[in-house]
């Protein structure tokens, strides 16, 4: 990419789009192209020809997905499978008739099987069941994959596919339904010590800020209690889904956008379309994008505890379920490839409650 390439970042307002966007330009790229949802809508095919017959992006980013957590995923499996489909497909066939110069797909590790042998390399896709909870939206981030693949073999695109490990940062997600692990579980950390202190300012705040079911800050203080227990957040403790057991790869999303761009940046199709080693067939040819490290929740959830210094208890209900039990990503081809991560998950905690909390 030249610094005055026209490049498209769909999904900018996200966690990963956002930090790609805050990457290229301290970079010194200058020709960003960006839509939000109600100015381009992905996931009208005939809304995203338009734009793509209109600006003529030479590179895209397609950071743009329906997302969310373990609740999310189990409540909205039509919404996850339907809309991700229909965002990817709109945008990759748009990148392949307007001639775009390559295209980097954003997946996650949910696409490998439930059992798949840990760490998980690339070539354990579709090699066995998927994780129950989170399968919609694992089946079209595969399809994103495949769509990728077989436009280069087909018609000789460029598109490549990152598949990133569990992301947190800035522009996270903190909704308490939605919301991934580390910003559910500090949010709901930062509201219990804020329960625990008294601290009423501090709490409408919040809700003010992120309301939670349509209750701001200004409800009669029962109603909000009543609310934040609902969601496992009491004076004295807060209540985690799950055992605590389950091991999660944790990737800071700067980092994430680093490694998006450096990619774009370095690597072509053709350097991860390597045929089988017993026959012609070109598979597996997305990218890993992870630390190759690991932690409990329950770590993680001691993390968050000394970052937010909520003094109360962490307790765990087992009858909520774990997810896939670990999800550690072989990183071999990302280091071949000649990147690596340096934010380590404590720190990246520390750094993300303080953007949380106004700091960044």
């Amino acid at each position: 990419m030249k610094k005055d390439s026209k490049i498209y970042v769909a999904g900018h307002r996200g966690l990963v789009g956002s930090a790609i966007l805050k990457n290229l330009q301290q970079k010194g790229y200058t020709s960003l192209v960006c839509r939000t949802h109600s100015e381009t809508d992905l996931t009208d095919r005939q809304a995203t020809e338009d734009f793509f017959a209109r600006e003529k992006p030479e590179y895209v980013f397609l950071a743009a997905a329906h997302v969310g957590g373990i609740m999310a995923n189990l409540r909205y499996r039509a919404d996850f499978i339907y809309q991700n489909l229909m965002i990817q497909s709109n945008v990759i066939h748009a990148a392949h008739i307007y001639k775009v110069k390559k295209l980097l797909f954003l997946g996650s590790t949910c696409i490998y099987p439930r059992e798949a042998p840990q760490p998980m390399r690339e070539d354990a896709l579709l090699t066995s069941p998927l994780e129950y909870t989170n399968e919609p939206y694992a089946i079209a981030k595969i399809a994103g994959i495949k769509m990728c693949e077989s436009y280069n073999l087909q018609y000789g695109t460029n598109f490549l596919s990152v598949m990133p490990t569990n992301l947190y940062g800035p522009n996270d997600n903190f909704d308490l339904e939605t919301s991934h692990v580390v910003p559910a579980m500090m949010r709901k950390m930062h509201l219990a010590k804020a329960l625990r202190n008294g601290d009423w300012t501090a709490l409408c705040k919040d809700l003010d800020k992120r309301p939670v079911k349509a209750i701001f800050g200004n409800a009669p203080k029962q109603d909000i209690i009543n609310l934040l227990q609902s969601f496992g957040i009491y004076d004295d403790h807060v209540e985690l889904w799950g055992t605590g057991t389950p091991l999660r790869e944790l990737l800071w999303s700067e980092e994430m956008a680093d490694a998006s761009v450096y990619i774009m940046e370095h690597v072509n199709f053709t350097d991860t379309a390597s045929p089988l080693s017993d026959s012609s067939e070109i598979r597996n040819t997305h990218i890993n994008i992870g630390t190759g490290k690991e932690h409990s929740i329950r770590d993680i959830a001691r993390f968050i505890q000394t970052a937010v210094g909520y003094g109360g208890e962490i307790r765990f209900d087992t009858s909520k379920p774990d997810g896939t039990m670990r999800k550690l990503t072989d990183v071999s081809k990302l280091h071949a490839l000649g990147w690596r991560h340096t934010v380590e998950a404590e720190e990246g905690v520390r750094r993300l409650y303080k953007w949380y909390n106004g700091g960044q």
